[in-house]
């Protein structure tokens, strides 16, 4: 049975997050090695504001909570939307200041190897190419926001892993069947922890801007389907013009996703704990 771990954010984020992830992984340095290189794959499809792209003080107090351990080498990797120049996006961020501060490496994957991947029983990827690094690293762990998105209906744990999807393939996600096709990208990756910031949401709009709501909450776990069903439950909850519907499991991202067996098919399959 999966955990899905979810708290109320306060003033020491830090804190926050060590408490959320403890009873997913355990403790930091049995979870992490110091031969490990961890890989950090936060949202910077675009420099949008938190929650239209990653919040860098809850990058930084990630990079701090994993540092804990001293793996051999963390690293923050990313490629931006396919319109927009990653490296420059990344500035904006500011992210080099913290990656500097915290002696964290930055991939832009962009510029490095791919590797190709079969999708298992992919009805509309048969194959795709992501970042070698992703198969080289020890750990993945990626840091999806919580929104609406005007195309996808959400994004969170699924829809983050385009971001390593090479980017001359991004523009068949929008041929057709976009939602099924983000569960088939995802279905390539097994993400070793997932920590969502849903302290700021959109519920209608998005991804990078939206109707903003603040639901100071914090999800982590390590199966994508559940955290999303858990995400989305926080987003149905407001009142708002969007495709969400009532029923998480309904949509396209999530049937899809369980379809190709990528982690709970029904709530009975993980366990929520609240913090």
């Amino acid at each position: 049975m999966y955990k899905i771990t979810k708290i109320k954010a306060t003033s020491d984020l830090k804190s926050d997050i060590k408490k959320l992830i403890q009873p997913v992984i355990g403790d930091i340095s049995s979870f992490i090695k110091p031969t490990d290189r961890v890989l950090l794959k936060p949202n910077f499809n675009t420099a949008d504001v938190f929650p239209g792209s990653t919040d860098m003080d809850f990058l930084a107090a990630v990079i701090e909570v994993i540092s804990e351990a001293n793996p051999r080498e963390i690293i923050v990797g990313e490629s931006c939307t396919y319109f927009l120049n990653t490296e420059k996006v990344c500035r904006l961020k500011g992210a080099p200041d913290i990656m500097e501060k915290h002696k964290v490496t930055w991939h832009n994957f962009e510029t490095g190897d791919w590797v190709k991947v079969d999708i298992p029983n992919g009805k509309y990827f048969k194959s795709i190419k992501i970042p070698k690094i992703v198969q080289e690293v020890d750990k993945l762990i990626t840091l999806p926001c919580l929104k609406t998105h005007f195309l996808a209906a959400y994004t969170g744990a699924l829809k983050i892993n385009i971001g390593m999807l090479k980017p001359s393939q991004r523009g068949r996600l929008h041929l057709n069947h976009l939602q099924e096709r983000v569960a088939e990208v995802a279905s390539v990756f097994k993400p070793d922890l997932i920590i969502m910031d849903g302290r700021k949401c959109f519920t209608e709009g998005g991804p990078g801007t939206g109707k903003l709501e603040k639901p100071n909450i914090l999800i982590a776990g390590n199966d994508m389907v559940s955290l999303d069903i858990e995400g989305l439950k926080i987003l149905q909850s407001y009142k708002a013009n969007n495709s969400l519907g009532n029923n998480p499991w309904a949509l396209g991202q999530i049937q899809r996703a369980v379809e190709l067996g990528i982690g709970a098919k029904a709530e009975a399959d993980y366990q929520l704990i609240s913090l």
